[in-house]
């Protein structure tokens, strides 16, 4: 429900969900985008699996 720090456990759970690379991705992007992190995170991201 929100960005985690960098380096944490909890990152790394959404990484090994997600994947390493696109989540890190996805943080690199709301960095540019000003969003906040860890408790005060603005958004959820949701997204379908790929048809592989």
């Amino acid at each position: 429900t929100n960005f985690h720090l960098p380096r944490s456990s909890l990152l790394m759970l959404v990484c090994s969900f997600g994947g390493r690379e696109r989540v890190l991705a996805g943080y690199r992007e709301a960095v540019t985008a000003g969003y906040r992190f860890y408790s005060y995170g603005d958004c959820m991201l949701v997204d379908r699996a790929s048809d592989r």
